[in-house]
């Protein structure tokens, strides 16, 4: 593969200069929400694409952080590759590192192991790639964007096989609250044949991954109402309702054994063929201080919807308990959505359930008129977030960027046809007909924490896979 050959040359030849390169990068604070920071980290990441003879602008809706955006125009004839990476970081408090967050740190391995720091190498000096960088946002995500910057570098101005268009965001670390209206905005400029997000650390095996999809989300609350103020549980106890009680019967028979809902109405999609066999292939995470359960893997599992109960309240335990039948229940639930659930429509299917159950369904806690008409009362709030998201793993698209990884890494990838955690993955359904993750950061990088850290041999990936990708 030329364009792979020739990335892994160029890197080889100016390691150092790539290193220095984000080390500038690394040292502009990039807290999300943070303006001033933010502005100055769009601006340097556009201008290092316009030096590259890209086209690239930022762009800022009012009340947003400001979004790069941009395209490399390929030969005529070949694929569009649509890229997306974010630029903004978690908080950095200082003292909980052992090197300065915003001042990148070289060192010749991991702290944990006792990385000592190194020299930041200078023009002709070798780059070991077991080397590390610690920096807020070295791993998530400014990495992904070092590695474009590189990858544009190693063309040399050859003109690739495929086109970019690419999209790096300025709040992901905020819910991406804005990616819808970015999206939509940038539409015409940025439809691609299929969507890479570098975002996230490859598998905890070190082996690579391209995950196909995520689930989607919606959060709920039911609050079960009893008795208007607690009783004494020894005079009235076997008389009043107990929301207590009918609330863990009503959530215990929402979901099954394996936490798949049991919601009336709600329609569950099957997963396909191919994505059920890409599952089982999966590894299984090792210990987690619960023996593995029987049946179909974490991975197959991931493939249904869930049903979590996150949290329950009524009354009081431990010193606090009081033998009381409480006045009220609540219980917290998130939803894990498959790709074809629509969020809107969970939260109503659940109304209705919790009405079936001879609940009377109020909007605000019940007046005392209420209480003495009904027996079982309960509200329901929901909170719909966004769908799930599911590009089939035999897609035509993603064939190109699987033998792109493989080629990169020297190794098959890891399918995941869909990470169990929610992403706004949906946003990029209005850009291209097929979306996948692509992470590149090591799996160790303490990313949201203190001493983030990027290992040069996961940049060095990032490079080569682009490049490889652009060919």
């Amino acid at each position: 593969m030329q364009a792979l050959d020739e990335a892994r040359r160029y890197r080889e030849s100016v390691g150092p200069a790539i290193l220095a390169s984000f080390a500038e990068l690394l040292s502009i604070p990039n807290v999300a929400g943070t303006p001033g920071g933010i502005d100055r980290n769009a601006i340097w990441i556009r201008d290092e694409l316009m030096r590259r003879g890209v086209r690239a602008a930022v762009t800022q809706i009012p009340g947003a952080a400001p979004l790069v955006f941009g395209r490399v125009d390929g030969a005529p004839g070949g694929p569009t590759i649509g890229f997306y990476a974010h630029f903004d970081g978690q908080p950095a408090d200082g003292l909980a590192w052992t090197d300065p967050p915003f001042t990148p740190t070289l060192r010749d391995g991991r702290l944990e192991d006792g990385g000592r720091v190194v020299d930041w190498p200078g023009p002709g000096q070798p780059v070991d790639p077991e080397w590390r960088i610690y920096a807020r946002g070295s791993a998530d995500d400014r990495g992904a964007v070092a590695a474009l910057l590189g990858a544009l570098d190693a063309r040399q101005g050859r003109v690739p096989q495929a086109s970019l268009v690419f999209l790096l965001e300025g709040e992901e670390e905020q819910g991406s609250p804005h990616l819808g209206e970015y999206a939509g905005l940038l539409a015409g400029r940025l439809a691609a044949d299929i969507w890479m997000l570098c975002d996230g650390p490859v598998h905890q095996s070190g082996r690579p991954q391209v995950v196909f999809g995520v689930r989607g989300i919606a959060d709920v609350e039911i609050t079960v109402f009893g008795p208007a103020a607690d009783l004494h549980s020894g005079h009235y106890g076997n008389w009043a309702p107990n929301p207590a009680v009918l609330l863990s019967d009503l959530v215990t028979g929402m979901r099954d054994q394996h936490g798949v809902p049991t919601v009336d109405g709600l329609e569950i999609p099957e997963p396909s063929e191919a994505a059920m066999t890409a599952a089982a292939l999966v590894p299984d995470p090792g210990d987690l201080g619960f023996p593995a359960p029987e049946g179909p893997s974490l991975w197959e599992r991931n493939l249904r919807p869930l049903l979590n109960i996150r949290g329950l309240r009524a009354g009081d335990v431990g010193e606090a308990a009081r033998n009381v039948v409480p006045g009220s229940a609540v219980a917290s639930l998130d939803l894990r959505l498959v790709a074809g659930q629509d969020p809107v429509a969970v939260i109503e299917a659940i109304e209705r359930h919790v009405a079936a159950r001879g609940f009377h369904l109020v909007g605000e806690p019940p007046d005392a008129e209420t209480r003495r008409r009904h027996r079982r009362i309960a509200m329901v709030s929901g909170r719909p977030s966004y769908p799930g998201v599911l590009t089939p793993p035999d897609h035509p698209a993603a064939a190109g960027i699987l033998a792109a990884v493989e080629a990169a890494a020297g190794e098959p990838p890891i399918i995941v046809p869909s990470f169990g955690s929610s992403v706004p993955l949906h946003h990029f359904e209005r850009l291209a007909p097929a979306a996948v993750i692509v992470p590149i950061a090591n799996h160790d990088n303490h990313q949201h924490a203190p001493d983030e850290n990027l290992k040069v041999a996961n940049l060095w990936y990032g490079i080569d896979l682009i490049a490889a990708l652009l060919g």
